[in-house]
């Protein structure tokens, strides 16, 4: 029975019906969606319930009838009127869906049509709550309390000793951990797979953990956090969830220029393969590769770069390449609830992160070999880098494609390569990140590339030196051992501390640690997120020689600083604006900033080793619910990665920094210190990694121009479409009002 409260408030009645406010709808006429102006190529109407006109709500089309699957999501405005336009012909599946509702009967279609839809209001909180994003049902884990750390260990509380505080607890079940491949809170991950019903709940998590080819590293997360009570943990929330617990809160509906949002998506790549990332231009120039073809990188999955023509819907391969004797995947650990002992990934490439250069090239990081080096990466090597910081082992090096030729070249490199992006300099230097690990940061010369060929030639790479005796230069160096945890293929675990060697003030220091995230500033400064807790954001001046005359600086995110207005931790993705401010998505549930302008105190010297500028940092608490147990930040929400719109792409303003809102099915932007939440209704389990923007036709205002990201989950199956769905492509593109074509 559905339950209802009514409250006055300026004369006016809302209507509270099962946990969801309702504000007053104004009467349309039953011939409204006449007033909907459409063209030949949409599909427009109204949206409306038993209660009248429903606003804020998302319209989604969907066919097979193009070479791929393809779907357009818009949102209704305040009279409930939708307008899905350009799509291209084809037959349709339509229909409403929203916060507080149940999804309309869709309705086949075509565009040209006018077609109002029905959705029905949710009877009760328990339906209504099947739509809300993963976040709302993950804040309903029980975090463990601030007075449980450190954690005692197995005999004790069962919380792993080398959690020290709360804070680093929750990093290590979001995106430093758990949250770093896929959402929790979904319904996949809220309820128990059949197969292990028989086990009780923390046995049924454990079983869960170990199953398929991710097993050891999910086992590996269980491990830092301390399996005894992660999975006690775990198995009290789906336990509590399946005897019917619900979210405490229910996620808003879109408002203002949310309402403008249409977003399109286009499958790719296999049901059984999983993207990382995808890249539609060069990041310095949006103009570049305008109306091209979108590559991605399917990391553990494949041994391909999916394509996708969207302007003709169509996809295809580009095949990598690999020496013989590449590692590949290891077979499953468990067998899998959906895939059993079948291992789905097959890739020795691993291609992870890809780039345009200015010619549309397209760069992208490979593993090419074994992970022993070259000689002249080591010890005894001519080459000035080696002889510095010599490098025994890189999990992943370079591949650059021509689509002109349709040629792959492969580029060997001593340092590890993860993330790339490029300089604006006269050499074309591609800057990589490795990850955190393997304590060097490498580049590669492209203009010496590509006259030479020549790998061991073009590359350089630095050690992350302090200026901690503080005369402005780089000198001999003390250094505490490089012991960063890290993946095969060189990706940190995030449990060492960056500082770690005994100072020695007529000398400088060496940091235990390497970059993550990857960002470049227009005066030239490259700039690294250090993952770890409570983590922080390197910045390098590379010098006129990087390999002997890089300088860093090192800054922590604010915490237990008595100087610092907010506390943080753990920062992963980030990008650099066009004034030098570098953002960063943090595990605490923010979106932060860090101006280096600001800062008042020396930036070099004894004391210049991480918390040295409180005042640098800004963070901003992203929307929705925290975590149970958690009052000083906490949210439930996780985000991997964040990007600046520098150009206006998606129409939000000229540097505008969007973040990955990865358990709340989002890309979220921050307008004027405020929040803009730019939500994928379908399928539910939408989990983005990086983005980029592009303009395809400046002429043509929002249509020519938009934002590209791909889904990056591990696990597109957890997805609301279940086993058999495809990685998607998804562009995001903001139009004046909810009704322009």
């Amino acid at each position: 029975m559905r339950s209802a409260k009514l409250f006055y408030f300026g004369g006016a009645v809302i209507i509270v019906v099962a946990g969801y406010l309702i504000a007053p709808r104004p009467h349309l006429h039953a011939q409204q969606g006449a007033s909907v102006q459409i063209s030949a190529n949409d599909i427009g109407g109204v949206v409306s319930s038993s209660k009248g006109p429903e606003a804020g709500v998302w319209v989604i089309a969907e066919t097979t009838d193009l070479p791929t699957r393809y779907i357009k999501e818009v949102v209704t405005d305040d009279r409930g009127r939708y307008l899905v336009p350009d799509l291209p012909k084809a037959k349709y599946t339509v229909w409403a869906r929203g916060y507080g509702l149940v999804d309309s009967p869709k309705v086949q279609t075509e565009p040209g049509k006018l077609v109002d839809l029905k959705p029905s209001v949710a009877p009760d909180t328990k339906t209504a709550a099947q739509y809300y994003p993963g976040n709302y049902w993950f804040s309903l884990l029980e975090v463990p309390g601030k007075n449980e750390f450190p954690g005692t260990g197995a005999t004790g509380n069962g919380i792993s000793p080398s959690v020290q505080t709360q804070g680093q607890w929750i990093h290590l079940i979001k995106t430093d951990s758990c949250e770093s491949c896929h959402q929790l809170g979904n319904k996949y991950t809220r309820t128990i797979p059949s197969e292990f019903s028989n086990l009780d709940p923390a046995q049924a998590w454990m079983r869960r953990v170990q199953s398929g080819q991710a097993g050891p590293l999910m086992m590996n997360g269980l491990g830092q956090l301390g399996p005894k009570r992660a999975t006690q943990l775990f198995g009290d929330w789906t336990t509590r969830i399946a005897k019917g617990e619900l979210p405490t809160e229910a996620p808003p509906r879109p408002q203002g220029i949310e309402r403008n949002v249409v977003i399109t998506q286009w499958d790719w790549a296999d049901p059984k393969a999983y993207l990382h990332d995808e890249i539609s231009t060069d990041k310095r120039n949006p103009n570049v590769n305008a109306n091209g073809l979108i590559y991605g990188s399917p990391e553990e999955s494949r041994d391909y770069l999916p394509v996708l023509d969207p302007v003709h819907s169509t996809t295809s391969q580009v095949k990598t390449q690999y020496h013989e004797d590449t590692p590949g995947q290891p077979k499953p650990l468990m067998a899998s609830p959906i895939w059993g002992d079948e291992p789905i990934w097959d890739s020795h490439t691993t291609v992870h992160n890809p780039m345009f250069d200015e010619r549309a090239r397209l760069w992208f990081t490979a593993r090419i070999r074994p992970a022993d080096n070259p000689a002249y990466c080591k010890a005894g090597s001519s080459l000035p880098s080696a002889q510095i910081a010599p490098s025994q082992r890189s999990g992943r090096q370079l591949e650059v494609y021509d689509p002109a030729t349709k040629q792959i070249s492969m580029i060997d490199t001593c340092f590890g390569t993860h993330h790339l992006l490029f300089a604006e300099d006269a050499n074309k230097t591609l800057w990589t990140s490795s990850g955190g690990g393997g304590g060097i940061v490498g580049w590669l010369n492209t203009k010496a590339w590509d006259k030479t060929h020549d790998a061991e030639k073009s590359q350089g790479w630095t050690a992350l030196v302090l200026d901690t005796n503080g005369n402005g230069k780089r000198d001999a160096y003390v250094e505490g051992e490089q012991k960063v945890a890290t993946l095969p293929s060189g990706e940190s675990l995030g449990t060492a501390s960056a500082v770690n060697a005994v100072a020695d003030p007529t000398k400088d220091t060496r940091l235990n640690a390497a970059f993550y995230g990857l960002g470049i500033s227009k005066d030239g400064m490259v700039w690294g997120t250090v993952l770890g807790f409570p983590g922080g954001v390197i910045r390098l001046n590379p010098g006129p020689n990087p390999a002997e005359t890089a300088l860093a600086e090192y800054y922590e995110v604010p915490w237990n600083n008595p100087k610092a207005p907010v506390w943080g931790f753990s920062p992963r993705g980030m990008d650099v604006d066009s004034n030098g401010v570098v953002w960063m998505a943090l595990a605490s549930g923010h979106l932060a900033s860090f101006d280096r302008s600001k800062c008042k105190g020396p930036l070099n010297g004894p004391k210049a080793t991480g918390q040295q500028c409180p005042e640098g940092w800004t963070l901003y608490q992203t929307p929705g619910p925290k975590f149970k147990n958690v009052t000083l930040s906490g949210s439930a929400d996780s985000h991997y990665y964040d990007w600046v719109d520098r150009f206006d792409t998606l129409g939000l303003g000229k540097d505008t920094p969007i973040v990955t809102g990865n358990s709340s099915d989002s890309l979220i932007a921050l307008v004027n210190g405020k929040f803009v939440v730019l939500r994928v209704p379908y399928p539910m389990g939408f989990f983005a990694k990086g983005m980029d923007g592009r303009i395809d036709d400046p002429k043509t205002g929002w249509k020519g121009k938009g934002v590209w990201t791909t889904w990056g989950t591990r696990t597109p199956f957890h997805s609301e479409t279940g086993k058999g769905t495809y990685p998607k492509v998804v562009h995001f593109q903001v139009r004046p009002d909810p009704l322009a074509h």
